[in-house]
């Protein structure tokens, strides 16, 4: 079966089902990649270890598996972990209330060497002000790398939206962030994203089986080439379907690392011992024949 049949076929298909015809010779790679390896994320010049420490697993209402079931010591370890491992690119967001578990984590490490994300739901000039002040207080720095508009879903968010990408824009300039850019919940907000000159960094939702995704895949799959395309970074999210693949990790790493337009992607382990199984994985996929 061909790559191109196969991401045809996952349209069709349903949850984990597609795998079990999964065509492994079609994603190996010939060389390993591994969690810690140091890529570019698009013309950001912004560099990011391939696996970010997502810490927003269910993540609603101030809180995340990740922040309900390790604590406060507990997930700024798990952070700390991912560091000494060479995975320094940290994701969050507000809903998470994990930005005081990156104000724990960021104690006793290397501020420099660490790439935080996180997202707002601000809409105005002044929600995003009051928001960033918020959030670098919340995390201890005076500075943030990347800030994402948070979970679009309509169409014209950068027309109802301007507000607050003015203010990113602006906050850049002046250094206190990085790059801007949004992640997305609609396939219309998805393709205005790639269109949106603004958008520097887009946070997709992507696996083979199109769980918990935007759009079927060959669909996704083009509009994310287009933004590659453009210049723009691009960080895989819903790698693992959201859990719906936690007995198909190895499958769904191997799409993943196989992706050429995919910069790097976020995945949120739950304890070290997943994450250590998770770095343990990612280079065997890669190769996987």
């Amino acid at each position: 079966m061909k790559r191109r049949h196969f991401l045809k076929a996952g349209a069709a298909a349903a949850g984990t089902l597609l795998f079990e015809a999964f065509p492994y010779h079609a994603f190996a790679g010939t060389t390993k990649k591994y969690a810690s390896d140091r890529v570019m994320l698009g013309n950001t010049g912004i560099e990011v270890s391939r696996l970010a420490m997502g810490t927003g697993t269910s993540g609603y209402g101030g809180s995340s598996n990740q922040s309900r079931k390790l604590g406060l010591k507990g997930l700024s370890n798990l952070l700390r972990t991912g560091y000494d491992n060479g995975v320094f690119f940290w994701e969050s967001a507000d809903q998470y209330g994990t930005h005081p578990h990156f104000k724990e984590a960021l104690n006793g490490v290397d501020r420099d060497k660490v790439v935080l994300l996180t997202k707002t739901h601000a809409r105005t000039a002044d929600e995003m002000k009051a928001d960033l002040d918020r959030y670098r207080k919340e995390m201890g720095t005076d500075h943030i790398e990347i800030v994402l508009l948070h979970a679009l879903t309509d169409p014209d968010w950068n027309k109802n939206r301007r507000g607050a990408m003015d203010y990113l824009e602006r906050a850049r300039e002046d250094g206190i962030i990085k790059a801007h850019g949004v992640s997305c919940h609609s396939l219309g907000a998805l393709q205005t994203a790639a269109n949106e000159p603004w958008v520097q960094v887009d946070l997709a939702r992507m696996n083979p089986a199109g769980v918990r995704m935007d759009a079927e895949v060959p669909v996704v799959l083009k509009v994310l080439q287009d933004m590659k395309a453009k210049g723009k970074g691009i960080i895989g999210m819903k790698i693992l379907g959201a859990g719906h693949f936690r007995n198909k990790v190895d499958e769904a790493l191997q799409y993943a690392l196989a992706q050429d337009y995919m910069d790097c992607f976020t995945i949120g382990s739950e304890n070290i011992d997943e994450f250590k199984d998770l770095t343990k994985r990612i280079p065997a996929a890669s190769v996987r024949g």
